[in-house]
């Protein structure tokens, strides 16, 4: 496959084109600033670019098979996430390629709860409410959008660097918890479940989830 990954120098995005490369895909990793030496594996075509540009995103985009989007927002800036998502798919209408988003687990439904969402949970930590709220409004730009084939990731409640075991679950609007009540995946494993979707679509146009 030809895959477009925007935020490929993020702690995600460099996770999802080494393992797009794994496989033998071809990769085209796009990031705001110019990548260090280094900062993603050899490979992949580095190109410069903005993915909040609807332009950029069209021009990257051109004759690829996926766009995989893997962007973050720096703290204090989080409504950028939702100017990016409406721009990805701006510049994705015209070209018929699909886009699959790294999003967030804001809303989810916690198990045993009623509905109650990660967000609205008593103690969840101040400093992440914002860009889980950002998270929740990316969701809502994303399922008012008919134009783009487009599909959204929720990660668990945790998310770091870890190993790639290659296994993982999934899940469409509820959190997954494994037998300890933990809900969690590596970055790694995450990669895996992303381009396991890329090669091998299930979910059109809706939200789902993976963990342990």
């Amino acid at each position: 496959m030809r895959i477009t990954v925007f935020g490929a120098t993020g702690a995600v995005g460099r996770r999802v084109v080494a393992e797009a490369l794994r496989r033998g895909h071809e990769v085209t990793a796009v990031s705001r600033r110019p990548a260090a030496e280094g900062a993603l594996p050899p490979g992949a075509t580095v190109r410069t670019g903005d993915a909040s540009d609807a332009g950029n995103v069209a021009r990257l985009s051109a004759g690829q098979d996926i766009v995989i989007g893997a962007t973050r927002p720096v703290a204090g800036r989080e409504d950028e996430l939702v100017a990016v998502t409406e721009a990805l798919l701006t510049g994705l209408a015209p070209t018929g390629v699909r886009l699959l988003l790294v999003g967030g687990a804001a809303t989810l439904t916690v198990p045993g709860t009623e509905g109650l969402t990660v967000v609205d949970t008593p103690g969840f930590p101040a400093d992440v409410r914002p860009i889980a709220l950002a998270c929740a409004r990316q969701l809502e730009v994303c399922r008012a959008e008919r134009r783009v084939d487009w599909t959204y990731l929720s990660p668990p409640a945790l998310l770091e660097p870890g190993v790639r075991t290659g296994g993982y679950r999934t899940g469409r609007d509820e959190l997954l918890v494994d037998a300890a009540g933990r809900s969690a995946i590596s970055m790694e494993d995450l990669a895996v479940a992303l381009v396991d979707e890329a090669e091998r679509p299930r979910h059109h146009r809706v939200r789902f989830t993976v963990g342990y």
